[in-house]
C-alpha cells in the first residue's frame, strides 16, 4: 500500500526511493511561482484601483480584491491534490484527488445574489487572508527552502564537474564561501552535497506538508459548514418536492376546474342538440357520434387528472386514496391502511404513486390473482407494503417504473426495496420517516 500523504511517506525507510521527494518539491516550487504572481496581481490591482479611484473607476476594481481569494483557493484545492493519493493507491483520478469548494451555491441566478452570498460567507474571507500570507509571507519563506534544501546541496553535488568547466581544474569558489583547488577536495563536497541534499529533499516534504496543512485550514470546508451544506441540501431537495407536488395539484385543479367542466358542458349540448334534431336524419347520427366522442374524451380527462393527483389524496389523506386506488385496479386488492391522522403532502403523494405504480405492475406483469396493501406509521416511519401472489422475478434494474419511484422516495429520506423471486410473491416495501400531524402541509420530520 502507498502511504496517501506526504506526512505518511516520510515516515517510510523508502521515502527517499518514491515519487514524493520530487512531488513535494514540485509543491513548494509552484508555491514559489504562484506567490510572486498572486503579489504581483495584488500590488497591481490595489495600485490601478487607487489611480482611477478619482475617478470612480478604480472603486469596482478595489471592491474585486476582496475577491481576489476566490481564483487563488481554487488553485491551491487543485495543488492539493499532488499531495494526495487516489483511493487506487497510485494518485487514482482528478476527481477522486481534488478536494471540494468551501462555498455554497447562490440561493438565485444572478450577479447580485452571487455576491451578497460571498460577502456573507466566513469561507471568502479567510481564501482572502491566505491569498495575502501566499502572497507578502509563505512564498519567500518556501523560497528560502528551496534555496536552502535543494539548491545548494545540487551546486555542491556539482563540484566536480564545475571545477573541470568553470574553474579550469585549478580554483573554484563553492557557494562564493568554500574554495576548492584539488579534484580530492571537490569529490568531497559532492559526496557532503549528496548528503545534504537527502536531509533537504526530508525537509521539502515537512515544508510541503505543513503548507499543505495550513492550505486545507484556511480554503476547505470546515466541518461545521460541510454539515451545513448537507442539511441545506436536505432541505432544497424536499423543497423542489414541494413545488412539484404544488404544480402538480395546481394542474390537476386547472384541469378539473377548466378543461373537465367545458367538456361536460359540451356534452350536454350535444345531448340536447341529440334531442331536438330529427331521429331518423343524418344529422342525429352525427351528432351521436359527437356526443360518444365527447364522452370518451371527457372520461378520458377524468382519468388523467386523477392520474395527476387524485382528489380524494388531498381531501381526505393517504388511507381512502389507497383504497380508492385498490377499487380501481383490475386484480382483486385487500387494503389494512391504519394511519393515526394526517401525513406531510410530499409524503403521501410519494406513497400513493408507488402504490398505485405497484398495483399497475401487479395487473400487467404478474399474473396474480390478488394482491394485498398494508401500511401503518410506527417509530416516526411510514411503512407501506404491496404484496401479490402472482409468478415473482421482478427486477427494478430492467426499467421498472418503481425504480424513478425509488428515487422520488430517496429525496425525503426514504426507502423502497422490492423482493420478489421466481415463483412469486413479490413484495414492495416503501418507508418514509416523517411525522403525523394535523393537516397535510408541514415539514417531514
Amino acid at each position: 500500500m502507498r502511504p496517501r500523504t506526504v506526512w505518511r511517506a516520510l515516515a517510510r525507510p523508502d521515502y527517499l526511493l518514491s515519487s514524493w521527494p520530487w512531488r513535494a518539491a514540485g509543491y513548494v516550487l509552484a508555491g514559489v511561482v504562484l506567490g510572486v504572481v498572486v503579489l504581483a496581481g495584488l500590488v497591481g490591482l490595489v495600485a490601478v484601483g487607487g489611480l482611477l479611484a478619482v475617478v470612480l473607476v478604480g472603486l469596482p476594481l478595489l471592491g474585486l480584491a476582496a475577491f481576489a481569494g476566490l481564483p487563488v483557493a481554487a488553485v491551491e484545492r487543485w495543488r492539493l491534490g499532488w499531495l494526495q493519493e487516489g483511493p487506487d493507491g497510485d494518485g487514482g483520478t482528478e476527481a477522486a484527488r481534488l478536494p471540494a469548494p468551501a462555498h455554497v451555491d447562490p440561493p438565485a441566478p444572478g450577479l447580485r445574489s452571487w455576491l451578497g452570498t460571498r460577502l456573507r460567507e466566513a469561507a471568502t474571507w479567510r481564501e482572502l487572508g491566505h491569498t495575502l500570507l501566499t502572497g507578502f509571507l509563505l512564498w519567500p519563506v518556501e523560497a528560502l527552502v528551496v534555496t536552502v534544501a535543494l539548491v545548494c546541496p545540487a551546486a555542491l553535488v556539482a563540484t566536480p564537474l564545475l571545477l573541470a568547466t568553470v574553474g579550469e581544474g585549478r580554483e573554484l569558489k563553492v557557494l562564493k564561501t568554500v574554495t576548492v583547488t584539488g579534484q580530492a577536495q571537490a569529490c568531497a563536497l559532492a559526496a557532503l552535497g549528496l548528503l545534504a541534499l537527502g536531509a533537504g529533499l526530508y525537509g521539502v516534504g515537512v515544508a510541503a506538508g505543513a503548507r499543505a496543512g495550513l492550505t486545507r485550514l484556511l480554503v476547505l470546508p470546515r466541518a461545521g459548514e460541510a454539515e451545513a451544506r448537507v442539511r441545506e441540501l436536505a432541505r432544497s431537495r424536499v423543497r423542489l418536492v414541494e413545488a412539484f407536488e404544488a404544480e402538480r395539484r395546481r394542474i390537476e385543479r386547472d384541469l378539473h376546474d377548466g378543461a373537465q367542466q367545458r367538456l361536460v358542458a359540451l356534452t350536454m349540448a350535444l345531448g340536447l342538440a341529440r334531442l331536438d334534431a330529427p331521429p331518423d336524419g343524418p344529422l342525429a347520427a352525427q351528432l351521436a357520434r359527437a356526443h360518444a366522442q365527447a364522452d370518451a374524451a371527457l372520461a378520458e380527462l377524468r382519468e388523467l387528472v386523477h392520474g395527476i393527483h387524485p382528489q380524494v389524496l388531498a381531501d381526505h389523506g393517504l388511507a381512502a386514496a389507497v383504497a380508492d386506488a385498490a377499487d380501481r385496479s383490475p386484480v382483486p386488492v385487500d387494503t389494512e391502511v391504519d394511519l393515526p391522522g394526517r401525513l406531510p403532502a410530499a409524503v403521501e403523494a410519494a406513497a400513493y404513486f408507488v402504490v398505485r405504480e405497484a398495483l399497475a405492475n401487479v395487473a400487467r406483469h404478474s399474473g396474480a390473482r390478488r394482491a394485498r396493501v398494508r401500511g401503518t406509521h410506527r417509530h416516526g416511519r411510514l411503512v407501506l407494503e404491496v404484496e401479490d401472489d402472482g409468478r415473482g422475478g421482478a427486477d427494478p434494474a430492467a426499467g421498472s417504473g418503481l425504480t424513478g419511484l425509488g428515487d422520488r422516495v430517496s429525496v425525503l429520506d426514504g426507502r423502497l426495496g422490492v423482493t420478489s423471486p421466481p415463483g412469486g410473491p413479490t413484495l414492495v416495501r416503501v418507508e418514509i420517516p416523517c411525522a403525523t400531524q394535523p393537516t397535510a402541509d408541514g415539514p417531514c420530520a
